[in-house]
């Protein structure tokens, strides 16, 4: 038995044992602290790691390079965590300055009117698990449309492929989401 499946079978059975088990209709691998820790083990496209800072934000700052298909996490001592992410495909990129407003988990997904006129056959609601576009976390960005969210689909990290969103995989916008607070300030940089 590989090392993988025996730590997987003992954080199961050890969320059972303390009663985090969810309600009988719900699927315990789709949202909740098991798929939190069943994505610990998914293999990343793009490291995170933390890398030398030059810039001069404060820590505690987000910065995302749409050209570099990355987001940094200023941290002290000009140090940053740097993340793969996908970024807006063209027609879809932006830049500018906003603040996280609201954090949510596993969140509920609703597509926007603009992206519903664009793509009829989306759902008009999707309930927040592992199928659902947003990921394990979101973290909402001013009163835009955009966020800084999880993905189902991790082969699109390093890719200009979302509406405008900044993509992360799920392991990484768990590690994000525990670093930063509402009122972070992002910067979007093209």
């Amino acid at each position: 038995m590989n090392l993988r499946h025996t730590m997987a079978s003992a954080g199961i059975a050890a969320m059972l044992c303390l009663g985090a088990a969810p309600e009988a209709s719900a699927n315990p691998l789709d949202s909740g602290p098991l798929a939190d820790f069943m994505n610990i083990f998914k293999t990343q496209a793009i490291p995170r790691e933390t890398v030398a800072w030059r810039g001069k934000e404060k820590p505690g700052t987000v910065v995302v390079s749409t050209r570099e298909r990355r987001l940094y996490y200023v941290l002290r001592g000009g140090e940053a965590v740097r993340y793969g992410v996908g970024v807006g495909r063209e027609g879809f990129s932006w830049s500018g300055v906003k603040s996280v407003t609201m954090k949510k988990e596993w969140p509920d997904w609703r597509p926007p009117q603009q992206m519903l006129a664009r793509r009829p056959d989306l759902p008009r609601y999707m309930a927040g698990g592992q199928d659902n576009p947003l990921g394990a976390r979101a973290m909402y960005l001013g009163s835009s449309l955009y966020r800084i969210h999880g993905s189902n689909e991790p082969e699109t990290m390093g890719a200009a492929v979302s509406s405008g969103c900044i993509r992360m995989t799920n392991k990484d916008v768990v590690d994000l989401y525990d670093r930063v607070r509402v009122g972070t300030k992002v910067i979007v940089r093209n």
